[in-house]
């Protein structure tokens, strides 16, 4: 991608859906290290650790609705439904 031809609102798009895709790696690696260890503190240690990033996720999902105009249509239309998961696509 070429930055000198990106608006701004597309950049900042970007930018926002990598942060989302490194904090949902970031809670994949704390599930490792808190799978992996057998010490009782620090699986809450990291426990506590990977649900922040939980969090830090959800902001940056919200952040992306309220600015992606397709992407909350379609969060709209998914989450939260008591629907089996096959019968929400098209």
């Amino acid at each position: 991608m070429y930055e000198e031809n990106v608006d701004e609102k597309t950049k900042d798009l970007n930018r926002a859906r990598q942060s989302l895709v490194e904090e949902i790696q970031a809670m994949m690696w704390y599930d490792e290290r808190i799978s992996a260890t057998k010490n009782k503190t620090l699986k809450e240690v990291l426990s506590h650790n990977r649900d922040d990033e939980k969090e830090h996720a959800s902001l940056l999902l919200e952040w992306i609705r309220r600015n992606d105009e397709v992407m909350a249509k379609e969060l709209q239309e998914i989450l939260f439904k008591d629907k089996d998961i096959s019968q929400l696509w098209d």
